[in-house]
């Protein structure tokens, strides 16, 4: 019986180009990806396995794009609006950062809508060069109204008596 020939069919990404060798499990296929790589593989495998739809590079497509989605939902980790941020939130709530004993433990607490970045941010607005996020009322919490980005100066004449 002779095999079937199978050239120029796709099968997903894969493009089959010819066939390279006989063996007792099959016909050895060479085929060619959509992303520009060469792949063998049995025809019989191809055919029969369904989820064989790239030499590889669509799992790693889905995937990147899934860790994009899954860890990138405001695009703006690592910013200086960020790092106060976080700072801002360890300041009030780990008992084991440096200074927490000044906010936390003070009773500095923080407005319920700031715990998710996306809504600080859209109340702060972006940190102007030089400046660091205060506290205009030193015994009040981080809310709006009693926060604002101050420079150094500004905040040295803010302080507790």
């Amino acid at each position: 019986m002779k095999a079937l020939d199978i050239t120029g069919q796709r099968f997903g990404r894969l493009v089959a180009i010819k066939p390279l060798e006989s063996t007792k499990q099959g016909i050895k296929w060479a085929f060619k990806c959509d992303c520009g790589k060469d792949y063998v593989k049995f025809a019989k495998a191809v055919k029969i396995n369904a989820d064989k739809k790239s030499c590889g590079c669509l799992q790693k497509e889905i995937y990147s794009n899934r860790c994009k989605t899954l860890n990138r939902t405001h695009g703006m980790t690592y910013t200086p609006e960020w790092n106060s941020w976080v700072n801002m939130k360890d300041r009030c709530s780990n008992p084991n950062a440096p200074k927490y004993h000044h906010y936390g433990g003070r009773g500095i607490t923080i407005f319920n809508e700031w715990l998710k970045f996306e809504n600080f941010f859209k109340d702060m607005g972006n940190r102007p060069k030089g400046t660091t996020l205060d506290r205009i009322n030193v015994n009040g919490n981080y809310e709006p109204g009693n926060c604002r980005w101050a420079t150094h100066l500004e905040q040295r004449h803010n302080r507790r008596v």
